[in-house]
């Protein structure tokens, strides 16, 4: 068949052969171009929050590094949530993710290693678990196209066994060479940091569920559903070793009080949970500049 003004037209023929499209070349052009993804501009760092434009589109422009971040589940004295490290977790890692400028924040993983206790609130994995599950986070990390994927955590379960190992054994060796690291530093050295802190300004420290993660849950909880702030100003515990309680007695009474505090958390305050916060996002910060200097 001869088709009048054939250069005007794109005649594709469809499947079987028996049917045919004829269209305008503008119109073809068209309808590639609404096919085609657009980049819409926003500061979306959060991975559960964005649709896959959005995602390539970030990656695209150089958001190419994956933070993976733990949280855990456990009993954290009367006057804190059980869930207080996934929420402190989920804040800490946006404020990471911001800071450094090229990074995106996969879904906070909410178990850790951990046992219940006879204190009803915790709910734990074992290390084995936590192992296999963070390798195949990475792994998928790298397969939705991270160059640089970095894990650490809010919670001491795992740490720093299980996350040094994932990572030097997935280390370059994922999809496309992705390389991996474990920031160790926005833990046990940003709360050895916060202790110290304590310490200066003459406040006693802890082992759990006292001032230093009272008050980071008092500093972001600003919808006051995290803490039980009428509870805060009785919120002792057993002591810590070698220490006197805040107001400078030598023991904290007669019997446990059996309430799941390690320490004292009477004095906490959302300015000090500002402190410690902002130190943990620092040492975070610093750690993964000093391995990934592009960063």
């Amino acid at each position: 068949m001869r088709i009048a003004s054939a250069p005007r037209f794109l005649l594709t023929s469809i499947a079987c052969g028996t049917a045919a499209l004829i269209l305008p070349a503008g119109s073809a052009h068209a309808a590639q171009s609404a096919r085609a993804e657009r980049c819409p501009k926003n500061d979306q760092v959060e991975f559960e929050k964005m649709t896959w434009v959005e995602l390539k589109c970030a990656i695209a422009a150089g958001k190419t590094t994956a933070l993976i971040y733990t949280g855990g589940v456990e009993q954290r004295g009367p006057q804190s949530a059980n869930g207080g490290h996934n929420f402190i977790a989920h804040e800490t890692v946006e404020a990471i993710a911001r800071k450094l400028g090229n990074a995106i924040f996969l879904p906070v993983l909410p178990y850790t290693p951990n046992d219940a206790e006879s204190i009803p609130g915790t709910i734990g994995i074992t290390d084995e678990l936590l192992g296999a599950m963070l390798e195949r986070i990475a792994q998928q990390a790298a397969l939705n196209g991270f160059r640089n994927i970095i894990i650490m955590g809010d919670h001491g379960g795992g740490q720093p066994q299980v996350y040094q190992n994932v990572a030097k054994k997935l280390d370059g060796q994922l999809s496309g060479g992705a390389r991996v690291f474990y920031c160790d530093q926005v833990y046990r050295p940003a709360n050895d940091a916060f202790d110290h802190y304590l310490t200066q300004h003459g406040l006693p420290i802890g082992l759990h569920g006292y001032l230093f993660d009272t008050s980071e849950l008092m500093y972001l909880d600003k919808g006051n559903t995290w803490v039980r702030r009428d509870l805060v100003p009785s919120a002792i515990g057993d002591p810590v070793v070698g220490q006197t309680s805040a107001d400078g007695k030598a023991q904290f009474g007669p019997h446990s009080p059996q309430n799941g505090i390690l320490g004292d958390a009477r004095r906490s305050t959302e300015e000090l949970g500002k402190v410690a916060i902002d130190m943990k996002v620092d040492f975070a910060v610093r750690q993964i500049h000093s391995v990934l200097p592009s960063s």
